[in-house]
């Protein structure tokens, strides 16, 4: 068994396929371990977006950005917290990474039309979006390898696939014949996908499976089921390689240029949640891949990396099932009709803004205990939770308690144990703004964000009166798409130490890495784009190494 590499890199989601593949393109000899027995990661149960401004695949559709538009932009959501050396990497190194994947037959992506960035109305904002996500993909391709990519958290009907571009469409199915052809187009789709016997993949499965494909056909190994324990070094500190537990024998694999760690965060490990995330948020009521439990970030702190961002995560309002799976509710905040109150039976912020923006108002207000409110008109025109219109929630739902419906606003509100007072004042506050046609309280339908998921078959997508018996009320929970806090790193994704020097050796990237976004979130991907950009800076800096060198400790950061 081969044991010396150029190259290792630890995690198979995008961050880490794409930093083998541009380690591959470089010469380097590189092998990518993965501790569970499936790869994609995080990756694999995410929507698939790609937040990268002047890609060449958006250039091809005239969609351009001055770089100081771009950076402007940036700069007006992430402030000061994240070093200028790295957001101008991840800005002029991003289209040269979509560029290098644009080669490869097997890495097709479509602009996500219209997803406007999660804020438009900054300066460099772009209301019309910049994500991409990968095109419909059929994972026979895959050979033996179609079975070992993770499943989706929910189950979908044989041959139905359906991209963001396509969803944003369907969940208006019964307001618009825009939504209604393009379900028959999505039904004609499946039924042919069923009579090819294709298996056709879209979202974040299709991301991970044309990168597999791509690292296939680059004859990189992947070894599944190989956890790392713990990160190698020499007298000086550098990292030269990582122990690894594989088929039940620990083995030492070298790393001649360098380990890329692309683990993911910490989110499934709760030791962690509860030292570093804020009150309300200890709960785990992550959709995260369920290995995701630090192992990076801990290898990395045990060699003396320094970390930052650990009190913050993706956040993402989510609903739990009864079978423990979480649900993330990102177009149901926008839906009209609705409205989300914490347990005074009061609003607390926009409910149609960008999730992470939303959650922080959450828990910085201490509104963890939420609901969601809709009435019987919402429920029969759009989905929810992802049952469709006019369709019944499953018995197992209101047995749970994650569902209460009621006669009267009152009624609800004592059902689900909200200041009934509250609760009918509330809604008939937004009744009165739904009225007037504006949101004077918290701005809910100003931004180009906030209308992207609303109806445009109303005067005001996002904003309508809750009057129409009977009331429902969906249990809220703090949930996340990941932790953002990791290793602190350079603009070459090298791991930095607590004193600002560079651990030679070690890179980190994606969710193992404190997040390039700080504490915002740019748009659609703009978790995925960063890990997938300083995955394919990490893999040639590492490549621009000569064998015998060691690159020569910086003074701390700036």
């Amino acid at each position: 068994m081969k044991t010396e590499y150029d190259v290792i890199v630890v995690g198979s989601g995008a961050g880490g396929l794409t930093a083998a593949l541009a380690a591959a393109d470089r010469g380097l000899s590189t092998l990518i371990i993965e501790k569970a027995d499936v790869y994609g990661g995080s990756t694999a149960l995410s929507g698939g977006g790609v937040w990268i401004p002047n890609s060449p695949q958006l250039e091809r559709i005239g969609i351009v950005d001055s770089r100081a538009s771009v950076r402007g932009y940036l700069d007006s959501i992430v402030g000061d917290h994240v070093p200028s050396a790295n957001l101008d990497a991840f800005i002029d190194e991003g289209p040269k990474m979509m560029a290098f994947l644009d080669r490869s037959p097997h890495l097709k992506f479509q602009w996500c039309t219209g997803y406007s960035d999660y804020h438009p109305e900054n300066p460099g904002g772009r209301p019309e979006g910049r994500s991409v996500e990968p095109l419909p993909f059929d994972i026979r391709a895959l050979g033996e390898d179609a079975d070992l990519l993770r499943s989706a958290a929910l189950a979908t009907p044989p041959g139905l696939y359906i991209t963001q571009k396509d969803f944003v469409q369907l969940n208006m199915v019964t307001r618009t014949w825009k939504a209604r052809r393009q379900a028959l187009k999505t039904g004609v789709a499946a039924v042919i996908a069923v009579a090819r016997k294709a298996r056709m993949e879209t979202l974040g499965r299709a991301l991970a499976a044309r990168l597999r494909l791509a690292v296939k056909d680059a004859h990189i190994p992947l070894w599944l089921s190989t956890p790392m324990e713990s990160l190698v070094t020499d007298e000086t500190g550098a990292v030269t390689g990582v122990e690894v537990t594989r088929d039940g024998d620990r083995l030492t694999l070298t790393a001649r240029r360098g380990v890329i760690l692309a683990t993911g965060g910490f989110e499934h490990n709760q030791e962690m949640r509860d030292a570093y995330l804020p009150d309300g948020a200890g709960p785990n009521y992550s959709a995260a891949s369920k290995d995701n439990t630090g192992d990076g970030i801990r290898a990395g702190q045990a060699v003396g990396a320094a970390v930052d961002l650990m009190d913050d995560a993706w956040w993402m309002p989510s609903m739990q099932l009864p079978n423990g799976v979480m649900q993330v509710l990102v177009a149901e905040r926008s839906i009209p009709r609705s409205l989300i109150v914490d347990t005074t039976g009061r609003r607390f912020t926009n409910e149609a803004s960008p999730y992470v923006t939303f959650t922080h108002a959450q828990l910085e207000g201490g509104h963890v205990d939420a609901w969601f409110i809709f009435d019987s008109r919402a429920k029969n025109r759009y989905p929810v939770g992802g049952i469709m219109p006019g369709q019944k929630f499953p018995k197992s739902w209101l047995a749970d308690g994650l569902i209460h419906t009621a006669d009267t606003v009152t009624e609800l509100a004592q059902s689900i144990g909200v200041d009934p007072e509250g609760l009918g004042a509330e809604v008939a506050r937004v009744n009165e703004l739904a009225d007037r046609g504006h949101d004077d309280d918290f701005s809910r339908g100003d931004s180009a964000y906030d209308r992207y998921y609303g109806d445009p078959s109303l005067p005001h997508p996002v904003l309508d009166s809750v009057d129409r018996a009977p009331y429902y009320a969906m249990r809220m929970r703090v949930g996340d798409l990941g932790t953002k806090g990791g290793l602190v790193y350079n603009e070459n994704a090298q791991v930095r130490r607590t004193d600002g020097s560079i651990i030679d050796g070690l890179y980190a990237v994606g969710n193992t890495s404190a997040a390039v976004m700080g504490n915002e979130y740019a748009g659609p991907g703009a978790t995925i784009g960063p890990a997938m950009t300083f995955g394919w800076i990490a893999a040639n800096h590492a490549a621009d190494k000569t064998a015998d060198q060691r690159t020569e400790q910086t003074a701390a950061s700036e």
